[in-house]
């Protein structure tokens, strides 16, 4: 209940620091630096260490590759048919592409399926949502920033990164032990994504967007709430005996977007106000559809 309540007030504060003068149009983008440079790394760092990995791993970890693979045939298939521009496909692959399976999925799992379900959970989150964005979330956002590719311009991008560098020294330094010390400082840097990453989207939502947005919005959202987890339904159908892990993998697949890649999203001008808004009000819908998801699951219904 308290990271509901947390994740209200830093929207809501975003909302009212826009009518504030000591808060410049600037403010999004020195919390957005903070995000990537300090919060996401110091996360990246922790978890990916501290992760255990085994062979139950591969089916919770695959599913966010899954839907983003999806999301990209999607929407370049609109794109395609001249729907929209490249800068608006990249922006909903990146945002309707990837799930908030960690900050929203995490509560929303334990409240449904109770704490036995977390372990899958953070599976799909580690090494699946965060390893999706690092890679080809990270490529496709760079390429969207070039309007062409550029091979070494790509890799530079790439590498200029900050996570990048902080998931491959977490993969690197495994066998090690961290300083009890070190991980204290790193969750501490950790929980200042999601608040800052808040009080950002809320601060960049201006509602008044909508009216240029709306079919967009419509169309990312109806992707990421209702097809992403009716594809994955169908394609995890067959592990359905094993029901805590079918039912964990289906409610994260319904999750909102994901907070980090709007960051990003936003930071490299991807159409940043669709993406606020995408994140602005997926999440509270993404609560009615993932409650009403979970009814259908308690009811035997799917």
């Amino acid at each position: 209940m308290e990271n509901f309540l947390l994740l209200g007030i830093c929207f809501g504060l975003g909302l009212l620091f826009r009518r504030f003068p000591q808060f410049p149009e600037t403010t999004p983008k020195v919390l957005n630096g903070f995000i990537l440079y300090v919060s996401l790394p110091s996360l990246v760092l922790y978890h990916v260490h501290e992760l255990t990995v085994g062979v139950s791993a591969i089916l919770p970890t695959s599913m966010p590759w899954l839907v983003f693979g999806f999301a990209l045939l999607f929407f370049l298939g609109l794109y395609k048919l001249k729907v929209m521009s490249f800068q608006t496909t990249v922006c909903l692959v990146l945002t309707a592409g990837l799930g908030n399976t960690s900050f929203v999925g995490f509560p929303l799992l334990e409240a449904y399926l109770g704490k036995e379900s977390l372990g899958y959970g953070i599976l799909a989150d580690q090494l699946g949502t965060f390893m999706v964005l690092s890679f080809p979330g990270i490529i496709l956002a760079s390429i969207a920033m070039d309007g062409k590719w550029h091979f070494y311009t790509l890799v530079k991008r790439v590498l200029g990164f900050a996570p990048i560098y902080a998931l491959v020294f977490a993969i690197l330094t495994r066998q090690w032990e961290y300083p009890s010390a070190l991980k204290i400082v790193l969750l501490r840097l950790g929980d200042t994504l999601t608040p800052l990453a808040l009080v950002s989207v809320g601060y960049m939502l201006d509602l008044r967007t909508i009216a240029g947005h709306g079919k967009y919005l419509l169309l990312g959202l109806g992707f990421k709430l209702v097809l992403a987890p009716i594809l994955v339904y169908f394609v995890y159908a067959e592990v359905r005996e094993d029901q805590l892990l079918f039912q964990t993998i289906l409610l994260e697949s319904a999750m909102a977007p994901m907070v980090t890649s709007t960051v990003i999203t936003i930071e490299k001008n991807i159409s940043p106000h669709l993406a606020s808004l995408m994140l602005g009000i997926g999440i509270p819908v993404s609560f009615l559809t993932t409650y009403g998801l979970n009814l259908l699951i308690k009811g035997n219904i799917i």
